[in-house]
């Protein structure tokens, strides 16, 4: 009967030998980070409107409060 092989070095499996770590896939990566940053830029120019909307509101129930009755804000002509 013949012996088999006992040595490691001359077989060659690729299973056994990683070629390093998988690379991922390039259009993934940065497809997640688009999306995150256009929804941060969503939320960001929402939170602007409804602070400036609400600062509009609360100047005009102040003005309200105070007993002013032409509370209305007046526009310069251009």
């Amino acid at each position: 009967m013949p012996k088999a092989e006992s040595n490691p070095a001359s077989k060659s499996d690729p299973i056994e030998k990683p070629s390093g770590p998988p690379k991922p896939p390039s259009g993934d990566s940065r497809r997640g980070a688009i999306a995150g940053l256009i929804i941060a830029a969503v939320i960001l120019g929402i939170g602007l409107w409804l602070a400036r909307d609400l600062t509009a509101a609360s100047k005009m129930q102040d003005c309200l409060m105070s007993g002013r009755s032409n509370c209305n804000v007046i526009e310069p002509a251009r």
